[in-house]
């Protein structure tokens, strides 16, 4: 495609695409999820043997398409295939073979045989905002953004809307930070309006540290120009004219699609000098980060982008008066970003109609742990724990009760299963011990030791601390040393008074966020779970180890997928060795284990 120099170029573009689009409503489609978790089941031979499939058959009117995740992680590689006039069917666990079976069903009858299909209850109660193109187009295709509209809101505001309009108009719809404490973005980007220092620099924060939280992966691999649209709006409403999209290097599908997508947008002129003939200039570029947990705090991940270590500051001044080289610098994360163009497209009012008053919108969650439907999930602000748990998560994987959740990551808390019926708000989350975060959602089963689970978050905690400040560096390690003792059988009642006061000193004198939460795992579990902080000092003994009886596994692998750590050794169908040392003792292997091959002792 040629260079777009005027906005009546990029409408006619996407008129002519959309046009495209309708004139092959009698086209068959076919989407394969390539992501990370896509790409890791299987899915690069299950498009190989789907494209030969075609070619072999002579297939017309079928597009191939490489999608992102639709979000079933739990049932990868996946298909979906929509036949002209015809809802999509969602088919799940597809083998090389099986797709070459698609492709003759779908010549023959159109009736697809699957070892799953989705049906719409997997779907029904989500509302897709931030997910709304993840799998459902080609991540590395402009032309398929375009085509549903790309681009057209940030013409809109350039030419439309003023700078103050597009503030308003974020700041009217509620928008909330979705990647931490839930600061207002309007506001943010009100108060970076106002900043008098030039320039002004607009950063994503791409670096998703949580241990099971994939959300912002899966929106940069999947539809990585709503983020780059987004931020060129946030360009325009602050007056930045240059923005770092700063992705951990752990990440390197997404790291790939978005310097395509770059690229892209710079060769049709959507990004770049003089944007649309606008007058407005907005570039980016990709700033890879090493891993380290506290960049995703805001001050610390500037200090990285400027070559420096990774450690916060003291707020104020805050980054939207003094952030990247002592300018104003506006911070939002994956999933906020994404919010922004379809509340642009759709109008506040739309948005505010979704969610609740003080949380509106939707909120993404990745649910792991012990829990069937593992994968990604978005759902209204508002919607209660259990209904996410039970009805779009399908439950415990062995259909006991599920014991706790624990949501935001190492810095969040854990919620007993007494108050599942909670409304998911940022308000109603921080009242239980816990936080939204970035929208990790991990789940335990009956059979989990909440007092080890404490124990292993507050340890990686530990590791993690860049050790600036003393509560963070030294705080957290003591309460680590007391908890260890518990764990050990060593501890005493009073231990547990020890607990909640260091705790609490550290959330009021840790200099960060990450800091102030830190103690969140230990301060939950201790208020909602007591009782098993108690029987384990009683005890007086290690808590309970599992072992595996060489005579009855039969190496199926399944106790080393449920392992959370992981710390099962072994190879396929020969048995398996649990290493002690670095055992959590969860016990996700032990209600895993179909053969009784697992004992508890």
């Amino acid at each position: 495609m040629n260079k777009l120099v005027k906005r009546e170029e990029l409408g006619a573009l996407a008129v002519t695409l959309q046009a495209e689009a309708a004139k092959g409503a009698g086209v068959a489609r076919i989407f394969v999820g390539m992501s990370t978790c896509g790409i890791a089941s299987g899915a690069e031979p299950v498009y190989a043997a789907i494209a030969a499939a075609l070619a072999e058959h002579k297939v017309q009117n079928v597009e191939l398409v490489k999608a992102g995740c639709v979000g079933l992680c739990y049932v990868e590689p996946t298909v979906d295939i929509q036949l002209p006039g015809k809802p999509v069917v969602t088919l799940g666990n597809v083998t090389p073979e099986r797709g070459r079976q698609l492709v003759t069903e779908m010549i023959g009858n159109g009736q697809f045989e699957s070892p799953f299909s989705v049906n719409d209850a997997a779907f029904k109660k989500q509302v897709r905002i931030a997910l709304r193109h993840c799998g459902r187009l080609d991540p590395e295709r402009i032309a398929d953004y375009v085509r549903e509209g790309g681009y057209q809101s940030l013409a809109k505001a350039l030419f439309e809307l003023k700078p103050e309009d597009v503030i308003k108009t974020i700041k009217d719809a509620g928008l909330r930070g979705r990647g931490g404490g839930g600061f207002l973005t309007g506001l943010k980007w009100e108060l970076a309006r106002n900043a008098k220092a030039a320039p002004k620099y607009i950063v994503c924060n791409a670096d998703e540290g949580d241990p099971g939280a994939f959300m912002d992966r899966s929106v940069l691999e999947g539809d990585p120009h709503c983020v780059l649209e987004a931020m060129a709006l946030a360009g325009y409403a602050v007056g930045a004219r240059y923005g770092f999209i700063y992705c951990r290097a752990e990440y390197p599908l997404a790291v790939k699609r978005l310097e395509i997508a770059i690229g892209q947008a710079r060769e049709l002129g959507l990004l770049g000098e003089n944007i649309l003939g606008s007058g407005f200039s907005f570039d980016m570029q990709i700033k890879l980060g090493a891993g380290a947990f506290v960049c995703g705090e805001e001050t610390a991940l500037i200090h990285s982008i400027e070559g420096k270590r990774g450690e916060p500051t003291v707020k104020p001044p805050f980054p939207a008066e003094s952030g990247l080289w002592g300018k104003s610098t506006t911070v939002n994360n994956v999933e906020t970003l994404a919010c922004v163009v379809p509340i642009l497209e759709k109008g506040s009012a739309w948005f505010r109609s979704i969610g609740t008053e003080k949380s509106p919108g939707t909120k993404v969650f990745a649910l792991a742990g012990d829990i069937k439907n593992v994968g990604l999930v978005e759902v209204p602000m508002g919607m209660t724990i259990h209904e996410v748990l039970e009805e779009i998560g399908g439950g415990s994987r062995d259909g006991k009760p599920i014991k706790a959740v624990q949501t935001g990551g190492p810095s969040g808390g854990c919620i007993p299963q007494s108050k599942f019926d909670t409304p998911i708000e940022y308000e109603s989350l921080t009242a239980l011990g816990s936080i939204m975060g970035s929208g990790g959602l991990i789940v335990m089963g009956s059979n989990t030791s909440m007092v080890n689970i404490a124990h292993f978050y507050l340890e990686f905690t530990c590791d993690e601390s860049c050790g600036k400040c003393t509560p963070c560096r030294i705080g957290n390690r003591r309460l680590f040393e007391i908890l260890d003792r518990i764990v050990k059988g060593q501890g005493k009642m009073e231990d547990l008074l020890k607990l909640e006061e260091l705790g609490a000193v550290i959330k009021d004198t840790a200099l960060c966020g990450l800091g102030q939460t830190s103690p969140n795992p230990v301060l939950s579990t201790l208020r909602w779970f007591r009782s098993e902080y108690e029987d384990a000092i009683k005890r007086g003994q290690k808590p309970v180890t599992y072992s595996i009886l060489a005579e009855k596994c039969v190496g199926c692998r399944a106790c080393v997928k449920a392992c959370p750590v992981p710390c099962i050794d072994g190879t396929a169908k020969k048995p398996h060795v649990i290493r002690q040392e670095e055992c959590i003792h969860c016990g996700a292997c032990f209600a895993k284990c179909k053969f009784a091959a697992i004992v508890k002792e």
